[in-house]
């Protein structure tokens, strides 16, 4: 009797399994149908939305006249006269003559505070703000910061303004939909729609961080922004990669999140206060890796010199390698000064840098880079060198750095070391870069005053069992480190 309720209740097993495999089937179909359906047919109701908020944005500026028909024809020429006459009829002689410019921007506050490029209005006598409706209104500079190229502008409006909000540019992936509005060859209001190319662009700033697109860009969109399909500005368009001048969809917008705190520092001082703290670094190579100790992998930032400042009271010296900073740790140079610009000035961090194959942690308290700029390294005694001696090691022919020789060469009183004098071509040295001229201030970050010293740093390294040693040169008074293959 049970084996044929269990020979009945078989059949029946399988159908409901069936029936349940058919009903997920019709689940997952149905939620591929809406999330199809979630994805708009067309940007019209985004773009109908945050249009008020974009700007078209006009700049005049009051510029020298000639004095002559300069780059027409050449001077003195049987037709100077006639060019000159013609340039006074067209009233383009010696006066001012007032020239424009236009770009983008968008509003971000009800208020009246609006963000474009810094290049957009750099110069100008005159900023004029056109909005969507058609409207015009005169604006003011609040301030701007050309390593961002980031600008903030203020116009005074009776009735609240349109405005739109900034998005978080760091959830943007590869592949995210975007929207570009703006000004675009002067024509007036302009969508273009493309996706998200490429994060994490460098173009030539120490805090560049430019989201890629191939959205159509441009000339006066500058200024403009780049919305993701929720209506939140994630990039502000500044440049174009193109031979020609118009878009071939390469385009660059600096992420939203650079921009959000050039603006709130704008906005609360009018300038921009970046973290500082006092050195000069460079990338860490793998051909150094084995030239340093207790490093393992080639990360990090290389300190090249500690001017007077927050490091130097800190007790940082040149040679060490900074790991982490404030409980981050450092990947390369770019992400470092990012991060040090992001601090709070007057903020007391943890710096972990590697030296003689030990880590430390040192107390930082950033200042101000702005304040900072021209900062020098404080002089340290010169050695009295007598008789200059000259020897060849490496394919590097050294000499120590004399009175006269830092006269001719325009190196600093504080700088002492070795002189290359000559480089043989076939050497690694110069595969490596070394050049006449140069001076040798370091090698495995103990300083050189003598021949005798850069020879016992040679003996050391070998007894060691490296393949490299590390030297700090500098050309031009900048310091780089190099490091040297033993086996020439």
């Amino acid at each position: 009797m049970n084996s044929q309720v269990i020979s009945l209740q078989r059949p029946q097993l399988t159908q409901w399994r069936l029936m349940w495999m058919a009903a997920l089937a019709a689940v997952v179909v149905l939620a591929q149908s809406v999330s199809a359906q979630s994805r708009p047919d067309s940007l019209a109701d985004l773009a109908e939305e945050i249009s008020p908020a974009v700007v078209n944005i006009t700049t005049s500026t009051v510029v020298a006249g000639r004095t002559g028909p300069q780059g027409i024809v050449p001077e003195g020429s049987p037709f100077e006269d006639f060019f000159r006459e013609f340039q006074d009829r067209q009233g383009n002689g010696d006066r001012p003559r007032r020239t424009s410019a236009l770009g983008s921007g968008f509003v971000i506050s009800a208020d009246g505070y609006v963000v474009t490029n810094n290049h957009v209005i750099e110069g100008a006598d005159e900023i004029l703000i056109e909005f969507f409706s058609g409207d015009e209104l005169p604006a003011t500079v609040v301030g701007t910061d050309r390593n961002t190229d980031i600008a903030l502008l203020k116009v005074e409006s009776d009735d609240p303004l349109a405005f739109v909000e900034f998005g978080d540019s760091d959830v943007a992936r590869v592949g995210d939909w975007v929207v570009a509005m703006g000004n675009p060859l002067g024509q007036g209001f302009s969508v273009s729609a493309g996706i998200v190319s490429a994060r994490n662009r460098a173009l030539s700033g120490s805090y560049d961080d430019y989201i890629q697109t191939d959205a159509a860009i441009n000339r006066g969109n500058s200024g403009g922004p780049l919305f993701n399909l929720d209506g939140e500005v994630i990039g502000v368009n500044t440049a174009i990669l193109s031979p020609n001048g118009g878009s071939i969809g390469i385009g660059f917008s600096m992420a939203s999140n650079v921009v959000t705190r050039v603006v709130g520092q704008l906005q609360e001082y009018g300038e921009t206060r970046r973290g500082w703290i006092g050195v000069r670094i460079q990338d860490v190579t793998e051909d150094m890796v084995d030239a340093i100790d207790g490093l393992e992998t080639a990360s990090g930032a290389m300190v090249t010199d500690v001017p007077e400042g927050p490091s130097r009271e800190a007790g940082m010296e040149a040679g060490d390698v900074i790991m982490s900073f404030d409980g981050h740790e450092v990947a390369n140079v770019r992400g470092l000064v990012r991060r040090v610009g992001n601090t709070e000035v007057g903020a007391s961090v943890d710096v972990v840098v590697l030296r003689s194959g030990r880590e430390q942690t040192l107390e930082v308290t950033l200042g101000r880079r702005e304040e900072a700029e021209g900062a020098v390294p404080a002089s340290q005694p010169v050695p009295d060198m007598s008789e200059p001696e000259e020897m060849t090691i490496l394919g590097l022919t050294v000499t120590p750095l004399t009175d006269d020789l830092r006269e001719e060469l325009g190196v600093s009183e504080n700088v002492t070391g070795l002189v290359v004098r000559e480089v043989d071509e076939l050497s690694k040295a110069f595969e490596k870069g070394l050049r006449a001229g140069d001076v040798l201030t370091e090698a495995s970050q103990q300083k050189l005053l003598t021949i005798s010293d850069l020879e016992d740093r040679l003996e050391e390294a070998e007894e060691a069992g490296r393949k490299s040693v590390l030297l700090l040169i500098r050309r031009g008074g900048e310091p780089r480190f190099v490091a040297l293959n033993l086996e020439d």
